[in-house]
C-alpha cells in the first residue's frame, strides 16, 4: 500500500473531506460536473503544482491539503539530504490562502514546492485523458524508450558537457590571441621586475625590524651600558642596595617571622636583576655599529618600497602578488596553447561520439521491443490490426541526449503505413493509444501508486471491459487509482467511491463516499442507464459486479 489518506478543507467546493484509501484498484465516479478529478488536483497539490486562489472554497480563508503516504524505501536517500526525518509514514501539507501564497511541510518540516515535487515524482505517477500531447514532445518520446531500456543518459550528458566545455575554451582562445598575446607579455615584464627583488614570504617585517635596530644601535649600545652601570656602581648600584636591604631583613627574622617573607622578595629580585645585569653584558660584547649592513638593508628596503609603491600594494604583500602573476601567466600559457586546447576538444568529441553510439544501440536494440508491447497492448483494446512503431533517426547535431531522435508511429487499422501519433484523427484512437502507452510503460517507474485521470475517454463496450481488466492487474502490484465515466471500468474495481454534489443555500459542495453493495450497484446502474436506474440496469449492474467477482476469485 501508499496512499493512505486525503484530508481536505475548503478546497474548491469541497469543505471538509477525510477519506482512507485502500491498496489494489479504486475507481472514482460520479455525475459529469460533480469534481471526479477534485482529488487529482488536491493530490498535485501536494505534490508541488502551482498554486492558485481560485483553489480556496469560495468563503474561507484557506485551503488546506493533507496527503499521507506509507514512505518507500527509495524516497529514504532523498529524505536523508534534504534534511527530512524518513519516518514509516509520510505526511505532506499544503496550504493556499486567498491571496494565492502558499506553504509547504514535509512530516511537519517546512518544505518548497520544488522539494514537494522532487517527491511526488518518486510516490506517484499520474496518467491524464491528454497523455497523448506528451507523446508528440521529443524529450517525453526519448524518455519512455529510455526508461523502458533501462537506460540513463547521465554519462553521455556529462561527457556532452566536457565536449562543449573544451569547445568553447577553444574558440575564446582562437578568437583572442592578440588580446592574450598583450596580457601574457604584461605579465612576463612585471614578473620579470618583481623577480628581481626575489621577495620571500614574512621577509619585509624581518627586514624593517633589523633595519631599525642598526639605525638605533648606538642608542641601543649606550643604553645597554648605562643600565649595567646605574645595576652594578660599586656602592650606590641597585644591586648593591637590593643586597644591603636583604641583609637587614635577614638579620631580624628571628625577631619578626613576618621579614622572613619580605627577605625572599628581595632575594628573587635581586637574582632578577643579576640576570639583567648579565644578559646586557652578553647583548654588548656581541652588537655593534655595522654601516654598511645598515647600507644593504636601506637598498633593499628602498626596492621593496618602490615595487609596492608602483603597484600601489603593502610591500608586506608583494610576495602573494608575484606568485598571482606567476598563476595568471600559467593559465595564459595553457589558454594560448591552440595545440593542446585543440586536442582536448577532439578527445571530448572522441569520449562523447563513443558513449552517444552505445546509447544509440541500446535504444535500437529495445525500439523493437517497445514497439511489440505497446502493440500487443493495442489489440487489445479493439484496434485488431493496428500497429505501434517507434522510429529511430539521426539527429542533425549532437545533443546532451545522444544523436538520436525518436518518434512514435501509429497505425490504426491494417494495411495502413503508420505515422507520427500526433497526426492521428481519431480521439477514440488516441486515447486508447494514450492507454495502451500508459499501461505498458506505468510499470516501469518506481512510483507505488498510479493514478489514470479519465484516460478510457472514447472507448466503450468490450474495449472498456479490457481496461478494466488491465488496470485490475496492475492494481495486483501496485495502487491504482483511476477516475472513469465507464461501468465496464467501475466493476472491475477493488474498491469504488462515488463523488456526489450536493447544493444548499449556503453554496455548492463536493463528497466523495465509499460505495458497497446496493449503494454500489445503484451507482454502476446509473452509469449504465442515465439518472434513474431501472431495473434492467439494475440487474445488469448486479452481473457485471458477480462476474467480476467470479473471474476475481479465479484467478486468486
Amino acid at each position: 500500500m501508499a496512499l493512505r489518506r486525503i484530508t481536505l478543507r475548503d478546497f474548491v467546493i469541497v469543505e471538509a473531506l477525510e477519506l482512507e484509501l485502500g491498496s489494489d484498484f479504486t475507481v472514482l465516479t460520479g455525475e459529469t460536473g460533480a469534481g471526479k478529478s477534485i482529488l487529482i488536483d488536491a493530490l498535485q497539490l501536494a505534490l508541488g503544482s502551482r498554486s492558485d486562489s481560485g483553489l480556496v472554497r469560495e468563503g474561507a480563508l484557506k485551503a488546506d491539503i493533507c496527503v499521507e503516504f506509507d514512505c518507500p524505501a527509495h524516497t529514504h536517500p532523498w529524505l536523508d539530504e534534504a534534511g527530512f526525518e524518513a519516518e514509516d509514514l509520510l505526511l505532506l501539507r499544503r496550504t493556499v490562502d486567498v491571496q494565492g501564497k502558499s506553504r509547504a511541510w514535509i512530516n511537519g518540516t517546512p518544505a518548497t514546492a520544488t522539494q514537494l515535487r522532487a517527491l511526488g515524482d518518486m510516490l506517484l505517477d499520474i496518467h491524464g485523458q491528454h497523455a497523448w500531447q506528451s507523446l508528440t514532445r521529443p524529450e517525453s518520446v526519448r524518455g519512455l524508450l529510455d526508461a523502458f531500456a533501462g537506460i540513463s543518459i547521465a554519462d553521455v550528458s556529462a561527457r556532452w558537457a566536457t565536449w562543449r566545455s573544451a569547445q568553447k575554451t577553444l574558440q575564446q582562445a582562437q578568437q583572442a590571441q592578440s588580446t592574450l598575446q598583450q596580457e601574457r607579455e604584461r605579465l612576463q615584464w612585471q614578473i620579470g621586475e618583481v623577480d628581481k627583488l626575489c621577495p620571500a614570504d614574512g621577509e619585509w617585517s624581518d627586514l624593517d625590524a633589523q633595519h631599525k635596530r642598526l639605525s638605533h644601535a648606538q642608542a641601543l649600545l649606550e643604553a645597554a651600558g648605562g643600565v649595567i652601570q646605574t645595576l652594578q656602581e660599586d656602592e650606590t648600584g641597585v644591586l648593591a642596595a637590593l643586597a644591603h636591604a636583604h641583609a637587614l631583613l635577614q638579620a631580624q627574622e628571628h625577631v619578626e617571622p613576618e621579614f622572613s617573607g619580605f627577605a625572599d622578595i628581595l632575594s628573587s629580585s635581586l637574582a632578577q636583576a643579576s640576570d639583567v645585569a648579565h644578559s646586557l653584558q652578553s647583548y654588548l660584547r656581541h652588537a655593534e655599529v655595522d654601516p654598511e649592513r645598515l647600507a644593504e638593508l636601506d637598498a633593499r628596503l628602498s626596492l621593496w618600497m618602490t615595487l609596492a609603491r608602483r603597484y600601489k600594494r603593502p610591500p608586506g604583500e608583494l610576495p602573494a602578488l608575484l606568485q598571482g602573476w606567476k598563476s595568471e601567466l600559467q593559465q595564459l600559457d595553457a589558454a594560448t596553447d591552440l595545440e593542446k586546447l585543440s586536442a582536448a576538444e577532439t578527445s571530448g568529441a572522441k569520449s562523447f561520439q563513443s558513449a552517444a553510439r552505445s546509447l544509440s544501440l541500446a535504444r535500437a536494440k529495445a525500439a523493437p521491443k517497445l514497439s511489440s508491447a505497446i502493440t500487443h497492448a493495442m489489440q487489445g483494446l479493439g484496434m485488431e490490426g493496428g500497429q505501434f512503431e517507434v522510429s529511430l533517426s539521426k539527429t542533425a547535431e549532437p545533443a546532451p541526449h545522444g544523436v538520436d531522435e525518436v518518434v512514435f508511429l501509429v497505425a490504426g487499422h491494417p494495411g495502413m503505413t503508420p505515422k507520427p501519433i500526433g497526426k492521428v484523427a481519431s480521439g477514440g484512437e488516441l486515447s486508447r493509444i494514450s492507454l495502451a502507452i500508459s499501461v505498458t510503460t506505468s510499470e516501469l517507474g518506481m512510483a507505488p501508486t498510479l493514478i489514470f485521470d479519465e484516460v478510457d475517454s472514447g472507448v466503450g463496450g468490450a474495449v472498456a471491459e479490457t481496461v478494466g481488466r488491465l488496470m485490475q492487474q496492475l492494481g495486483a502490484d501496485r495502487q491504482v487509482l483511476a477516475v472513469t465515466h465507464l461501468p465496464q471500468v467501475a466493476a472491475c474495481a477493488n474498491h469504488h467511491l462515488k463523488v456526489a454534489k450536493n447544493k444548499s443555500p449556503k453554496g455548492t459542495t463536493s463528497t466523495v463516499q465509499t460505495v458497497t453493495g446496493d449503494r454500489r450497484v445503484a451507482e454502476i446502474a446509473r452509469m449504465l442507464g442515465g439518472e434513474r436506474p431501472t431495473d434492467t440496469t439494475l440487474a445488469h449492474a448486479r452481473e457485471m459486479l458477480d462476474m467480476t467477482s467470479k473471474i476475481m476469485e479465479k484467478e486468486a
